[in-house]
């Protein structure tokens, strides 16, 4: 037998179903009504519900979050000495390279 992927319920799904708990009905009655496999999902939201409010019921983002679109961070001191160094030895390797190019010229 092949496991069955995860059933996704809607929020609005969700809230109605925590709320007619609340209401008095009970957890058996109401999960196989609804089709749940078991009376414990309605008891996790229930629980979340309680814990952190009807938002705690929407879907989670699935995966590896977005990097925000936020602006870097003010530049600090060292990252600004860093860039200085950066760019110095930059000049100096595009030196060299020129210097070590005109002794080859020069041997030719």
């Amino acid at each position: 037998l092949m496991p069955q992927p995860p059933t996704s319920y809607s929020f609005e799904f969700k809230l109605a179903l925590v709320q007619r708990f609340l209401a008095g009905e009970t957890a058996p009655d109401l999960s196989v009504e609804a089709g749940l496999s078991s009376p414990r999902v309605l008891q996790k939201w229930v629980r979340a519900y309680r814990d952190e409010g009807a938002d705690a019921l929407r879907p989670k983002p699935k995966g590896r979050p977005r990097k925000s679109d936020a602006p870097p961070p003010p530049d600090t001191p060292e990252v600004e000495r860093l860039r200085r160094e950066n760019e110095r030895l930059r000049a100096e390797v595009a030196y060299l390279g020129k210097l070590r190019a005109l002794r080859e010229q020069g041997r030719r």
